[in-house]
């Protein structure tokens, strides 16, 4: 009995926070201010690293405020605050092309994602790291990322960085 309401109160959470996550994300895409774009960018993040502790991934849900959550939206606020969106917010040509575009690469995403679901199943060999050590095991994941990923992980910090750099300059720029 008390198992079937522990599995219940699961299903509840994972609804209401999946629910939050969709209405989030939408919001995020439909917000005119950036900054109110980014709060909701934020609670969508933190719904999925809800998600992963009701998935039993402590690690990659902590991962996910720590870095998500909290780098990357810093960053994005940052950059929003050093450019002047009103002035490209204003000009509606502009908008209207950004739309037509933004929803032909939303449509494409979502017959890419419809396609990789209905695929078979990959078929590969599966290496020493599982899943199942890799959610459990802080350590591997850390022995991992530096170093059988440490090539990535590295250009992924360069083009954040990268990204600061081109905001200062774009915005010195207009000064």
């Amino acid at each position: 009995m008390a198992e079937n309401i522990g599995v219940l109160f699961q299903w509840i959470i994972f609804l209401g926070v999946a629910f939050t996550a969709i209405i989030a994300s939408l919001l995020v895409i439909t917000r005119k201010n950036p900054i109110h774009s980014a709060l909701f960018l934020v609670l969508t993040f933190i719904c999925v690293a809800v998600l992963y502790v009701l998935l039993h991934s402590s690690f990659i849900a902590i991962i996910q405020v720590i870095v998500y959550a909290g780098a990357i939206v810093m960053l994005i606020v940052f950059v929003i605050m050093l450019l002047d969106l009103e002035e490209e917010l204003r000009s509606g040509v502009r908008l209207l092309y950004s739309k037509v575009l933004g929803s032909l690469l939303a449509v494409l995403f979502l017959l890419g994602i419809i396609y990789s679901v209905a695929a078979s199943s990959l078929t590969g060999k599966q290496g020493s790291y599982t899943p199942e050590r890799m959610s459990a095991n802080v350590k591997a994941v850390g022995e991992v990322l530096f170093t059988q990923y440490l090539f990535p992980f590295e250009i992924a910090s360069i083009l954040l960085v990268a990204a600061v750099v081109g905001a200062v300059v774009l915005s010195k720029r207009r000064r």
